[in-house]
């Protein structure tokens, strides 16, 4: 729901109480005039505080970042369609399965976004899917948002759903093994982005941000600014101000601990079905003004989402953006851009884990790289050239 201010008078008819630090003094006191201006300060993130910190400083780790398999059951079955396997539990299992176990993944990857079957899978031999993990210090994720529903009142627009049950969801998700979350909340530049959407998508996140916290998860915020449309890439500039200006906003009201969060933005590209395509130089320029006008420096990591480009693309810009120092760990959330190879050399053929596993580290080790600034495209295959942008795309 959107924000709901509240306004409250200090004077005789208000609670004396605010911040839990009493207001009340004695007639004649000396220090009334004091008091009456003074604002406690809140609690923020209670206990998990450290734990938070440290969490997201071990994500946010030189030259590793996240892999991202938190696809509904819905979105990965259409991934194994796209090789011939049906949609079962099994096969979902297998495939997870073939990722969590590659071996070395851990020097390239710090953390992985599970879809909550997952969590609780473990592998063909009853090995946790969270041990496997563990094993490798690639710490484990959950996606606790209920995904994307229309907007009433809005330009044909959508906002994202879950904050019911969230807290108790969040502590059970902690207790499994996950530390830290994901939601997933998307604006689209063709449909306005209308205020009421961008207020939707800001207060939604930074809600799931302060319970995620409170239950000890390190809350990924990304706000998806989505790469349908024709605009130019100063029009998506313009958008991601904007939105990102609110959803800091909400967060800082929400008492969220900014050294205790991840973002994972969309690069700042132009439309994808904008007549000029920009070169990775271009975009790194955009994305990090972006990001300069925009993000404190006390957030520990920005783990960039793929958004439909091609595995060398989504490399290649991220490269660009790690030529220069910047005050935050520059990295990777990939999903798609780190699985598509994988997906194709396995062909859901127990023969081909191995050879898929291989892939997965090619993809892996690239963006390893390119965290570093040290990427070169030297050798990538026309396959990891190919564009992935689906319009409308869902997870």
């Amino acid at each position: 729901m959107a924000a709901c201010a509240s306004f409250v008078k200090l004077n005789a008819s208000s609670s004396n109480w605010i911040g839990q630090q009493s207001f009340a003094q004695p007639r004649g006191s000396s220090s009334s005039r004091l008091t009456r201006n003074r604002v406690a300060l809140p609690i923020r993130a209670g206990a998990y505080t450290d734990e938070l910190v440290k969490t997201a400083k071990t994500i946010a780790s030189p030259g590793r970042g996240i892999l991202a398999i938190d696809e509904s059951n819905a979105t990965c079955g259409k991934r194994l369609a796209s090789i011939g396997l049906d949609n079962t539990e099994v096969n979902r299992q297998a495939y997870r399965q073939l990722l969590l176990t590659t071996p070395g993944l851990g020097e390239y990857i710090s953390g992985s976004i599970l879809f909550e079957e997952t969590l609780y899978q473990s592998t063909t031999d009853g090995k946790k899917f969270v041990d496997c993990l563990k094993d490798e210090n690639i710490v484990p994720g959950i996606k606790v948002d209920k995904g994307l529903v229309p907007l009433p009142g809005s330009n044909n627009e959508s906002w994202c759903q879950g904050l019911d049950g969230l807290a108790s969801r969040s502590a059970e998700y902690y207790k499994q093994g996950a530390r830290f979350a994901k939601w997933r909340t998307v604006v689209s530049i063709p449909c306005g982005p209308s205020a009421l959407a961008v207020k939707e998508a800001a207060w939604g996140l930074a809600r799931y941000a302060a319970i995620s916290q409170d239950n000890g998860l390190v809350p990924i915020v990304e706000p998806e600014i989505l790469l349908d449309g024709d605009h130019p890439i100063e029009r998506t500039l313009e958008v991601a101000e904007k939105v990102w200006s609110e959803v800091f906003f909400y967060l800082a009201q929400n008492n969220v601990v900014f050294e205790g969060i991840l973002l994972k933005p969309s690069m700042v590209t132009p439309g994808a079905e904008h007549k000029n395509k920009a070169d990775p130089e271009t975009i790194a320029k955009y994305t990090l003004t972006m990001l300069k006008r925009r993000v404190p420096p006390a957030v520990p990591g920005i783990m960039f989402l793929s958004g439909g480009q091609s595995e060398a693309e989504a490399t290649l810009n991220l490269n660009a953006m790690n030529q220069s120092p910047n005050p935050w760990h520059v990295s990777f959330s990939y999903a798609r851009a780190l699985q598509n190879s994988v997906l194709k050399t396995w062909q859901g053929r127990p023969e081909n884990v191995t050879a898929a596993q291989t892939s997965l580290l090619i993809r892996a080790k690239a963006n390893s790289l390119a965290q570093l600034g040290r990427y070169s495209a030297e050798g990538e295959s026309e396959e990891a050239k190919k564009g992935m942008f689906v319009k409308g795309y869902t997870y």
